[in-house]
């Protein structure tokens, strides 16, 4: 929304500067986009006069003049054909920004002869496009401000445009009459009222309007009065010069007069060209498939239920949007109907989506004028066109009523004061809703019809608090319930969560946030996709369920990086993935995917394909950063997405599964269109139990005094057995004994022979009370045969 500050002027009495107003109605909710201040750009310009002027020496098109300045005389060559002795100049010296040309002037020779500055012209000033001569001022003084004598002579020329951002809930500030009105409540002036001067019938009317039964409650009111006799024509200077600072083009009188209203009071209007309308207008909803050639030069087609301005040939006009090509004023038109009609917003932003118009009127209808201003809104303009153009005007043709759009709300002072957090005194509360328009009886508000958005009792509140200004709100703090050191906000889980994010990202993932809803066939890999979880009103086929795991987004997002050259990526999501579609059917999840190689290839080599190592390695030490148990199973017996020889379920038991780690199904990035190896691990944070104490304190620190001994041990086992069976195996012989036991070292074919394989192990012993002897060492070692033995039925290799 745009207005110069001199129409600003023409509803608001005020000495205000444009940065007092800026800051202002910034403050007020009408966020200042931007200032155009002409006169910044010409403030170091100044007047002077040609005392003397003569041919230059050396060109023919060119003269040497003598100026008198307000710093003496000064040569300038100037190449103006009116340049000559007597003219009153505007002068720019050296070392002034000439904004025309973009250049700072300096003292230079032109063809050997000095000059002092120049003797700018229109153009050269981004006053207008006129560059045949320099200015010639009728008067002024020699050292004047060019920009003062502008402010007394030509105003228009250095009148400051202030646009501002409209928020959708305040049309009222789409007019300069709404935006005068919240400055005077803030005490910035005081609103100049205007009564509506009736305009007596001097003529019949010669036509009716009609409003079909079906169309009343997108339409509810059309006035309209008929003018004959106008003379057509070009604007008043005045109103030019309005319309071209806010980026209108102006086009005849009778056009600019509807969109100066448009601007001024938000009241749209249109005028339609009488010789041109055939028999009488009816308002109704279109059949669908009617055409229109619009004001815009395109043809429309419209859809069933649009409503339709029409006359007795078709249609005219599109009802709030926009008027027809075929019914528009030109300079030779002489009887106008000003029409002036309330439309319905949410009907009037369905035609204009789906018709793709964007117009002055729409983006009012759609937001909501007042419909108590429609009958005022046509006598003003129908008196303006009378009082430059002329005519002779009927009486007002009225179709419909005036919505009844009353409604009152009760002031509660305490309340504001209290939500607000400031102290308004009540009487400061009442002048501030009476400035605003609202009618007070005793304690309820009447709201003015120019606010649609004010619904409620809170809506008060907020008008009352911010013409106070939310500026003066001092901070405080929130008093202690109790004293001392607070107790921790975050509760356990919550600890847990970001622990585990940063433990991940410590890993080297990317954390991502992904959509919770993903596409059927994504949920159907990963156990989902049934009726229970899909969306009733999905945004879009791509997300029309609920996730049943975090594992879809992150390959979705691994494949959006790949196909754009990124094929090494590293990603993890703690969220909540959905098992039903009831409340409280959700679950708790982490997960981590790998995909690519572990590192940009080196001369070193040590860049290989990720594996499924990597995948136990980074959920293992996530479960530690959430304080699961160091020691636990691995067991096989995952869900379909799984490699079902290469993952591993991490358990605490057969039914306690704290996560799940390995390779993913190749039938699955298949259908998610990943490249390379890709393995992941899914973890359930609430699935690790609590720790007994919940002090911050802790244990004490154990450390051995005695020397560990290592033995290793290597076992022929069948090929399919697998190595965590004979480590657990192992570190089941003497659990008091045995601190650690690892793999190093597989072996398959050789003389083994066929099905059989090798696995070496070692085996760490850490005593307690007393250094091992070697008899000790043996008798652990024979355990630990028998027990593999046992539990493989592996031989110790000879």
């Amino acid at each position: 929304m745009k207005f110069t500050l001199s129409w600003l002027k023409k509803h608001l009495d005020t000495d205000a500067s444009v940065d007092e107003i800026a800051y202002a109605l910034t403050d007020l909710g009408l966020e200042v986009e931007g200032i155009t201040n002409p006169a910044e750009r010409l403030k170091t310009f100044t007047l002077a006069k040609v005392t003397h002027a003569e041919q230059h020496p050396d060109a023919d098109r060119l003269r040497v003049c003598t100026v008198a300045t307000d710093e003496g005389d000064k040569q300038i060559v100037c190449g103006a054909p009116n340049a000559r002795e007597g003219i009153t100049v505007v002068l720019a010296k050296p070392g002034d920004y000439v904004p025309g040309i973009d250049v700072t002037l300096s003292v230079g020779k032109i063809r050997g002869v000095e000059s002092h500055g120049m003797m700018a012209s229109e153009r050269e000033l981004e006053l207008s496009d006129e560059h045949d001569g320099i200015i010639e001022l009728p008067s002024g003084e020699i050292g004047e401000r060019f920009v003062d004598w502008l402010a007394q002579n030509d105003p228009a020329k250095v009148d400051p445009v202030i646009e501002i951002a409209i928020t959708p809930n305040r049309p009222d500030a789409l007019g300069v009459q709404g935006i005068a009105r919240d400055l005077a409540a803030r005490g910035l002036g005081t609103l100049k009222t205007s009564s509506v001067d009736p305009v007596p019938a001097q003529a019949e009317a010669g036509i009716s309007v009609s409003i079909d039964e079906d169309t009343l409650d997108g339409c509810p009111l059309f006035c309209g009065r008929v003018i004959r006799g106008v003379k057509n024509g070009p604007s008043p200077a005045w109103l030019q010069d309005l319309l071209r600072a806010i980026g209108l083009r102006p086009i005849n009188f009778l056009v600019d007069v509807t969109n100066y209203f448009t601007y001024d009071r938000n009241r749209p209007l249109h005028v339609f060209d009488m010789a041109k309308v055939h028999g009488n207008l009816r308002v109704h909803r279109a059949a669908g498939g009617e055409e229109l050639l619009a004001l815009d030069g395109k043809t429309y087609t419209f859809q069933p239920g649009q409503m339709v301005i029409s006359d007795d040939k078709g249609p005219e006009s599109i009802a709030g949007v926009m008027g027809g090509e075929e019914t528009g004023c030109t300079d030779e038109t002489t009887d106008v109907f000003v029409e002036s009609a309330y439309w319905d917003p949410i009907q009037t932003a369905y035609t204009g989506r789906a018709l793709k118009i964007n117009s002055d009127a729409r983006y009012r209808f759609e937001r909501g004028v007042d419909p108590a201003f429609t009958p005022e809104g046509l006598d003003l303009a129908v008196r303006m066109i009378l009082d430059h153009a002329g005519g002779e005007a009927s009486e007002m043709i009225v179709a419909g009523a005036v919505p009844d759009v009353s409604r009152a709300y009760k002031l509660d002072p305490a309340r504001v004061i209290s939500l607000v957090g400031m102290d308004i005194p009540e009487a400061e509360q009442r002048q501030t809703l009476t400035a605003l328009g609202f009618r007070l009886e005793g304690n309820m508000a009447h709201v003015p019809s120019w606010r649609p958005d004010v619904m409620g009792e809170a809506d008060l509140v907020e008008e009352v608090a911010r013409v106070a200004s939310l500026t003066k709100l001092e901070g405080k703090p929130l008093p202690r319930t109790h004293p001392g050191v607070p107790k921790p906000i975050l509760s356990p889980m919550q600890r847990r969560e970001r622990a585990a994010r940063r433990t991940a990202a410590a890993l080297g993932y990317n954390e991502c946030v992904t959509y919770s809803f993903i596409d059927k066939d994504a949920a159907t890999l990963f156990g989902g996709g049934d009726d229970a979880s899909m969306l009733a009103n999905p945004i879009s086929s791509e997300m029309s369920h609920m996730r049943p795991a975090l594992l879809p987004g992150l390959l979705q997002a691994a494949a959006r990086n790949q196909a754009r050259g990124f094929m090494d990526v590293a990603l993890f999501e703690l969220g909540h993935a959905f098992h039903g579609g009831e409340p409280g059917e959700q679950h708790l999840l982490i997960s981590g995917l790998l995909v690519g190689r572990s590192g940009p290839k080196d001369v070193h080599g040590t860049s290989r394909p990720v594996d499924v190592f990597d995948a136990k390695a980074d959920a293992e030490a996530v479960l530690a950063a959430m304080g699961a148990p160091a020691k636990s199973q691995i067991r096989r017996g995952a869900r379909e997405w799984w490699h079902p020889g290469r993952h591993g379920m991490i358990c605490l038991g057969p039914k306690k599964v704290l996560g799940i780690f390995g390779e993913l199904h190749p039938k699955v990035l298949k259908a998610m269109d990943i490249k390379g190896p890709a393995v992941a691990f899914t973890l359930w944070p609430e699935e690790i139990p609590m720790p007994r104490k919940s002090g911050a304190t802790r244990p004490a620190l154990v450390l051995n005094d005695l020397q560990a001994v290592e033995r290793d041990f290597a076992f022929v086992v069948n090929s399919d057995v697998a190595a965590l069976d004979l480590v657990n195996a192992a570190a089941g012989a003497d659990k008091a004994l045995i601190a650690d036991v690892r793999v190093f070292d597989e072996f398959i074919g050789g003389s083994l022979g066929e099905g059989k394989k090798s696995l070496a192990i070692t085996v760490r012993l850490q005593p307690t009370t007393s250094t091992l002897k070697e008899a000790d060492i043996e008798a652990v070692g024979q355990k630990i045969v028998e027990k593999v033995e046992k539990a493989t039925g592996g031989t110790l290799r000879g």
